[in-house]
Order: structure tokens, then sequence, then C-alpha cells
């Protein structure tokens, strides 16, 4: 004998399975819905940061460049007391906005990497004076002169001869062997360097030995005089002939408990270094040349900035490039 369900049970049962399926694909489209809506929340709040973070960046190289205004305007030395010295932060970052830490730093007080080419030819000297500098920091030999031959690859050269040969009637044959070839500039083999950063990749140049040679190196548009008021005493004993580096140590030591030089006169006698003339020192008292590092927290989210700032006597400094990054 068989047995039926009635009617009207079957109906409710398919009803309810019915309901059940609805509310599943409900839950699920609601579900990446809201998914969705949380992602673009988060990405609105980070792009939100990010612009927060970007203005507040643009701030502290505003405050980098009126601290050195203010310094250059109050007295012609650049001195390592002065406020632009300090750590930007505390009470100066607050006026920005947010937190905001970082700091200037004399490049000039630092080895120029331009000075290793003078008048299109490589300086011999300069070459001298950072192979020095390298073995004082301990660095390889064979480091340093792939270092110097990248910076001086990246410079239109004039080739190595005495002078050029006066042309006859003007005429140049466009060969090696022609008179002329010895005024013609040999281009660059290497693309031009903005900082030491573009040193990335070179053989023996790991992260480590990079940011060790920041301390005591820099990458300039311009040939510069080393600042013996904000050099290191490494920077020092590599570039003034005959001054050793316990000599410099002292020097250093003697200059930053307050003895500051007034001038070039002054920083020469103060050396004491016999036989030394002083057109063989290549060492100042100002600085034009700044970097700004530092980095903006807005709640987790970090960026830094790296920016250079050039400093003439007669108007506020100006940012020459800038770089910002998470």
């Amino acid at each position: 004998m068989k047995t039926h369900s009635p009617k009207p049970a079957k109906q409710r049962g398919m009803a309810i399975i019915s309901a059940l399926l609805i509310a599943a694909v409900v839950a699920v489209i609601a579900g990446g819905m809201l998914t969705r809506q949380t992602l673009f929340t988060r990405t609105l709040e980070a792009e939100q940061l990010r612009i927060q973070g970007h203005w507040q960046l643009q701030g502290s190289l505003e405050l980098s460049r009126q601290l050195l205004w203010e310094a250059r305007q109050h007295e012609v030395l650049t001195r390592l007391d002065q406020a632009w010295a300090q750590p930007l932060g505390g009470t100066q970052a607050s006026n920005l906005g947010g937190v905001f830490e970082g700091r200037l730093e004399d490049e000039q007080g630092k080895f120029n990497l331009r000075n290793l080419v003078l008048n299109q030819q490589p300086d011999a000297a300069q070459l001298q004076n950072f192979q020095r500098l390298c073995a004082l920091l301990g660095i390889d030999a064979s480091l340093g002169r792939r270092i110097s031959q990248r910076v001086i690859a990246s410079y239109d050269l004039l080739p190595e001869r005495l002078a050029p040969v006066p042309l006859k009637n003007g005429f140049d044959s466009g060969r090696e062997t022609s008179p002329g070839s010895a005024a013609r500039v040999l281009p660059a083999r290497q693309p031009m360097l903005r900082s030491l950063d573009d040193l990335r990749g070179l053989e023996g140049l790991d992260e480590p030995r990079l940011k060790q040679l920041a301390a005591y190196i820099s990458l300039l548009p311009s040939n510069t005089w080393v600042n013996g008021n904000t050099a290191s005493a490494e920077v020092l004993s590599a570039v003034v002939p005959g001054l050793g580096l316990p000599q410099a140590r002292a020097l250093v030591a003697e200059r930053d408990g307050g003895r500051w030089f007034i001038n070039r006169g002054d920083f020469f006698n103060r050396l004491r270094v016999q036989g030394l003339a002083l057109d063989q020192v290549q060492v100042g008292i100002t600085s034009e040349w700044f970097q700004l590092q530092g980095q903006v927290r807005r709640e987790q989210r970090r960026l830094h900035l790296q920016a250079l700032l050039h400093r003439p006597e007669d108007r506020l400094p100006r940012v020459i490039w800038s770089r910002v990054g998470a």
C-alpha cells in the first residue's frame, strides 16, 4: 500500500528550501559587497594618509630651507652648532601637523666625488685623496678604483693631451690623427650620477658598505671645497696633504669644543703641517650644499624623504631634487 504526503506539506518543504537558498545567495552577495566596501575604504584611507604625508614632507622641506636661510643671514660660517644641524622633530615638527623625524647634513663636510673631474679631465690629486679616504675607512683599494672609474665615466672628457695642436686653415679631417682631434670632447660612457644611490649594483659595493660611504662622501652637481667646520677627521686627513688621522682627530675635537675656524687662514695656521702651502689646502669654512633625510609617520604608514638643497649667498635655498617613497 502506497502512502502519499499531503500536498500542502510538500509545498511548505519547497518553500523552506527556497527561502534557505535565497538567504544563502543574499548572504554571499552581502559579504562580497562588504568586502569590496572594506577594501575601498582602506584604499581611500591609505591614499588620504599618503597625501597628508606628502604635504607634511613638503612642509619639512620648507622648514629646512628657512633654517638654512636664517643661519646664512646670521653669519657667514657654516658650523655644526647652528640650528639647521639639530635633529628636525619635536617642537619644530609639531607645526607640520604630524610626526616628522629627520635631519639636514652638510654635503660639503664630505668628499665630493664630482671633484674627481676638473675641466673635463680626471684630477690626479683628487683621485689620490679619494684612495686615501678609502684606506682610512677600510675600503678595499680595488673598490675605490671602481667607484672612481664609474664617476669619471659619467662625464664628457677631453683627450689626455698636453695642449691642442693649432689647425692649419681651420681644417679637421675628423680622424684620430688629425691635429684637431685634441679639441674634440669624448662623450660620457655611463649615465650621469645624481646621488650615491646610483652607485648601487657596482661590484663589491653592498648596502652596508654604501651606507658607510654615505657618511663620508657626496656627489654634487659642481666642484666644491670641503668645509673644515663640518668635515670628519677622516675626510680632513684625506684631503689635506701630510695631515695624519690622529692629528686630524685632535683638530676636530678642538673645533667641536667651540673653537670653530673663522676663515681659511685660521684653518691653515692650526694645521701645523711642515712644508704645506695654503694653495694645497682645498678647505673652506662655509657651505652651499645640504641634504635632507627624514620620514613622516602617520598611524601605521611611513613616507621617506631625501632631498638635495642648494643655498646661494643671495637668496633662499632651492631644492635641486627630491625623492619620496614608502
